[in-house]
């Protein structure tokens, strides 16, 4: 398991990926390249070779099995990365949080990043999917100085608004999206956001009309908190990071499965898994 800990502005943790173990033991960091810095979204390959990662130095890598970055999209002034992961056509989509929208690179990373979506399509970009027929499903949430809609965008394939509010959730603040296999609309949440009382909480959605299906929420004792990137593993659980902790839950029947990793300071924002990971831990 691979997690990005932010460092700075979203958090004071490792400016790393770090790599744990099958029983939650941090093995280390995945790498020691010092172009990733604050990473923010991270993404296994359709192959699940490579390791591609959104670092807060303004640029894209991609990792192999060991930690090596074998590709760099190099330092583009005013990217901003957040989330990222691959479309349906093989290219890799990103957040661009100071332009407000989302963009998208070829799997080699160049030349340079193409705009999916116009430039301030929404007041926060927070996490994205794709839907089986194509639209595209852009999750609005709450920026640092507390501009935002709270709410899920709905685009055509063309980059057209189809549905400007999806989602009328009172409790909603979405900090990342994911589309279940279902089809439903699976976000992570933290209402209000950034307030010590928020309440952290996983909410699904019917994809078409908007409509709240269920609530996922931790146990409140565990004290998780700051929820941020959602991922299905390979056993089908659903993986959601935040301070200190990996928590995961069973999808199908909704029950907790408790801490998966716990670690002070974690400060995730990403979660991805590598099958037979290599670490250097020297």
């Amino acid at each position: 398991m691979l997690v990005t800990s932010a460092r700075g502005v979203n958090g004071d943790g490792y400016g790393a990926i770090l790599a744990f173990g099958a029983r939650g033991e941090l093995e280390g960091r995945f790498s020691e390249d010092p172009r990733i810095v604050d990473p923010r979204g991270l993404c296994l390959d359709s192959r699940r070779e490579l390791v591609y990662v959104n670092s807060g130095d303004d640029r894209v890598l991609a990792l192999d099995r060991t930690g090596r970055v074998v590709l760099d999209s190099g330092r583009i002034d005013g990217l901003d990365p957040g989330g990222g992961y691959f479309g349906p056509d093989g290219r890799y989509y990103l957040t661009l949080r100071k332009r407000k929208t989302v963009a998208v690179f070829p799997a080699s990373l160049g030349p340079v990043a193409s705009p999916v979506l116009r430039d301030d399509v929404v007041p926060f970009p927070r996490g994205f999917g794709f839907a089986p027929s194509g639209e595209f499903y852009l999750a609005s949430g709450i920026g640092p100085s507390g501009e935002g809609d709270n709410t899920v965008t709905v685009f055509e394939r063309s980059g057209e608004v189809r549905t400007p509010r999806l989602v009328e959730d009172p409790e909603l603040s979405p900090l990342d999206l994911l589309v279940a296999s279902s089809g439903n609309i699976v976000v992570s949440s933290e209402f209000p956001f950034g307030e010590p009382h928020a309440r952290a909480t996983i909410r699904e959605y019917e994809p078409h009309t908007g409509r709240l299906v269920r609530v996922l929420v931790p146990d409140p004792a565990m004290g998780f908190a700051n929820p941020r990137g959602l991922r299905f593993g390979p056993d089908q659980c659903l993986y959601w990071v935040g301070k200190d902790h990996v928590v995961a839950f069973d999808f199908a029947s909704g029950r907790f499965l408790g801490a998966i990793a716990q670690l002070e300071r974690l400060h995730g924002q990403a979660v991805a898994f590598l099958p037979e990971l290599a670490v250097d831990t020297r």
